[in-house]
């Protein structure tokens, strides 16, 4: 038998519905999985927008956004995370560029300085049955009306209309994790799309919470009966091409067994040899 997850994020359970065998490699056995420029890129904007915030309201300017960018470069430069991309100086210097592109875009969809921010990659974990919820806000903030607004920030591609209510399912979890541990449901959750400039926005509510801890615990339990008859089938997607653990996924002539040793070979160097 597997050991049981004791909480579930937004993204584990995505990827558990998407592909139960990925999901038992990357949570389960915990194996390693090589950095990928898109999320690295995105951490990296991640982390610059969090410097840009801790500065006083009147002081978030674009001067101060690229020092802030800085910092952050100077900190990922050293990072497995970066530095097992592998990349050189030419396609480095293309990264960052691009980073610098991504913080920029977000200057052209709000100004920073009329945001009242109260937190900052917040983490919160609640309770539900026997497990718990985990996630991380990317930004909690007040309206003018004093309500919660929750705020996350993406650097890919925004959805086309039909996949919209899809995308908004992690900010509805967090909009279920700002009552249970805060005491207050968020009256906006949204997500800035800092390429395109897109902004899709909803407004939470008791159903929607409902809907959404359903969902936990309808995963939860399809996790508990995986473990426990150790049956965690691969589902072949549009996104098996991407998957980290392809060349162990029986359903492309993989063997799951040898995952656990073959796995942390690849982070020996940047080219995975």
């Amino acid at each position: 038998m597997y050991p049981v997850p004791t909480s579930l994020s937004p993204s584990r359970v995505e990827a558990f519905v998407s592909c139960p065998l990925a999901f038992r490699f990357a949570s389960i056995e915990k194996l390693p999985e090589p950095p990928s420029v898109h999320t690295t890129k995105g951490s990296l904007v991640h982390r610059a927008l969090e410097l840009l915030f801790i500065k006083p309201a009147a002081e978030r300017t674009t001067d101060a956004a690229r020092v802030a960018l800085d910092q952050a470069i100077g900190e990922y430069r050293v990072d497995p995370d970066f530095t097992l991309l592998g990349l050189d100086e030419v396609k480095s210097a293309e990264f960052f560029a691009d980073s610098w592109s991504l913080v920029q875009g977000y200057f052209a969809m709000e100004d920073p300085t009329t945001v009242r921010e109260i937190g900052l990659e917040i983490r919160l974990e609640a309770p539900i049955d026997t497990f718990s919820l985990r996630g991380i806000i990317d930004r909690l903030e007040l309206d003018a009306e004093g309500n919660f607004v929750v705020t996350d920030y993406k650097t890919g591609r925004a959805p086309s209309p039909r996949y919209q209510q899809n995308s908004m399912s992690g900010v509805h979890f967090y909009s279920f994790l700002c009552e249970a541990v805060l005491g207050r449901r968020p009256a906006t959750v949204r997500l800035m799309y800092l390429r395109s400039g897109d902004v899709i926005t909803a407004a939470p509510s008791a159903m929607s919470v409902r809907a959404i801890t359903g969902r936990a615990k309808a995963v939860m339990k399809a996790v508990e009966q995986a473990c426990t008859t150790e049956d965690f089938r691969p589902k072949e997607g549009a996104l098996c091409g991407f998957c980290s653990f392809k060349e162990w996924c029986p359903a492309f002539g993989g063997d799951p067994s040898r995952a656990a040793a073959e796995a942390p070979l690849r982070l020996v160097s940047p080219a995975g040899a």
